[in-house]
């Protein structure tokens, strides 16, 4: 399967809430700005202890870069009055999804770090 193919099925997993068929191999890695998941067992135990942070979403998808074994893509989720601009790096070995960096803003800006 190409890349392509495997990013599609991921979000459509999220939509339809069908997380147990996440594309995603044995050894899969999720980081965030939270940090990083290790294995697709804790990745979904993490979700499923957290559904209603996790499922409800739509998903608008602005832009899509598609090589051989990665991707990226820029995103905005949005559950119900929030909404989480993201951009997401997809690595697969071509058997599965096997790696995901995601980047997004999780907070306000501190004080001393604002703009004047």
């Amino acid at each position: 399967m190409n890349i392509k193919h495997f990013v599609d099925e991921w979000f459509e997993r999220w939509v339809t809430g069908d997380i147990d068929k996440l594309p995603i191999s044995p050894g899969f890695k999720h980081t965030s700005p939270f940090g990083t998941i290790d294995g697709r067992d804790a990745y979904l135990k993490l979700v499923e202890e957290n559904r209603d942070k996790f499922l409800g979403y739509r998903f608008e998808r602005h832009d899509g870069i598609y090589e051989k074994n990665r991707a990226c893509v820029r995103y905005t989720a949005i559950q119900g009055d929030f909404v989480l601009d993201v951009s997401e790096w997809f690595y697969s070995d071509g058997e599965a999804i096997d790696e995901i960096i995601a980047h997004y803003h999780i907070g306000d800006i501190r004080e001393e770090r604002q703009l004047d």
